[in-house]
């Protein structure tokens, strides 16, 4: 059994005007200064600055099963949100930022942002967008990387699923995930490429690093890459998730492609198929048609069923399948984050979307 782990970002609003609050080290120092949480294993701090001074990341322990996943993303949401409300600031998990101001986003003041922040000019004034971050523990790099191909063809069910931010500047965008969009405008982003194996990546990652498109190996925005920090593979194709039970559901599959692996078939799908198909993922989630494994486009909810189906003897092993199957029927039938937030805001505005935001937060998984 792979272990995993999940990591989260979160938007700090002005509850009164919904504009991010920049007030991320604040919370942070509040978390350090609390207890490690009972019952999870998590030390404080559990909520840590991120790029924008208004976004706080947290992640979970190293996990084995769903359980641990839940128990582990649901006391970090509990302590940040209860942090939060203390210091009068409101917590979006959302994909994207529903509203922002008009001047440019503030940069945490870490040398290393600073430094991104200036290489990506206005491209990091916007950048109010937040993410669900998994990690599959592999038992080396090649096969990390035979994993990495593999999971390309699946990259736009997994984006179709994750789809939450479909509000920006105040408006509905028309698509699922605004998030994708805008990650668009980054130097390096999208489906990565197929690599012939851990030299080749690292060859070509090396020629990246050596231009300057980017800062570091972490500004490497693909889709799905080999962490530089840990012995997994990181699926970064999801926007942050509603409920923690999204972002469990969405570690399950992702942890069943990765197991899959060698029952996986060999295939080399166009690149611009696969690129074409995380657009539409973007803009209609489960509700549009999506390219799928062999490049033909079909509809999305079809393409899920297909992941469930050839991911099944690993979910079966790992005793996920009845979580997944539970999990694939919610989304199927309540919608993703992104339809929730708009029927949210269709019952009650924006004083329905912040309740929405406020409930799911902390909501079991």
């Amino acid at each position: 059994m792979a272990t995993f782990g999940i990591e989260e970002e979160f938007l700090l609003v002005d509850p009164a005007t919904g504009l991010p609050a920049p007030r991320a080290e604040e919370i942070s120092r509040a978390l350090a200064a609390q207890p490690a949480l009972p019952a999870t294993d998590l030390p404080s701090p559990v909520g840590q600055s991120e790029f924008l001074a208004c976004q706080l990341e947290t992640s979970t322990i190293i996990c084995e099963t769903l359980d641990d996943a839940v128990v582990s993303l649901l006391g970090a949401r509990t302590a940040i949100a209860a942090a939060a409300a203390s210091a009068g600031i409101g917590v979006v998990p959302s994909g994207a930022a529903p509203r922002i101001a008009d001047t440019p986003a503030e940069v945490t003041g870490t040398e290393r942002y600073r430094a991104m922040g200036e290489l990506t000019g206005a491209v990091a004034g916007e950048h109010y967008v937040n993410g669900t971050h998994i990690h599959v523990a592999v038992p080396s790099r090649d096969s990390g990387i035979t994993a990495l191909n593999k999971l390309r063809p699946w990259l736009s069910t997994l984006a179709a699923l994750a789809g939450n931010s479909p509000f920006w500047r105040g408006m509905d965008t028309s698509f699922s995930s605004w998030r994708l969009i805008h990650y668009r405008r980054w130097s390096v982003q999208g489906c990565p490429p197929e690599f012939a194996d851990a030299a080749d990546y690292d060859r070509r990652l090396a020629r990246l690093l050596g231009s300057d498109a980017v800062l570091d190996s972490g500004h490497i925005g693909w889709a799905a890459r080999l962490s530089q920090r840990y012995p997994t593979v990181e699926v970064r194709v999801g926007d942050a998730q509603l409920q923690a039970a999204d972002s469990v559901l969405l570690a399950a599959l992702v942890r069943g492609l990765v197991l899959s692996t060698a029952a996986a078939p060999d295939s080399h799908p166009d690149p611009e198929l696969l690129d074409a198909g995380l657009w539409q993922a973007a803009r209609y989630g489960l509700g549009g048609r999506l390219m799928g494994v062999l490049g033909d486009s079909s509809a999305a909810a079809e393409q899920v069923d297909a992941l469930v189906d050839h991911i099944r003897p690993a979910l079966d092993e790992n005793g996920d399948l009845a979580y997944v199957l539970a999990g694939v029927q919610r989304m199927l039938t309540e919608g993703t984050g992104a339809v929730r937030q708009r029927a949210a805001y269709a019952a009650g505005g924006w004083d329905g979307l912040t309740r929405l935001y406020g409930s799911a937060l902390t909501t079991g998984a």
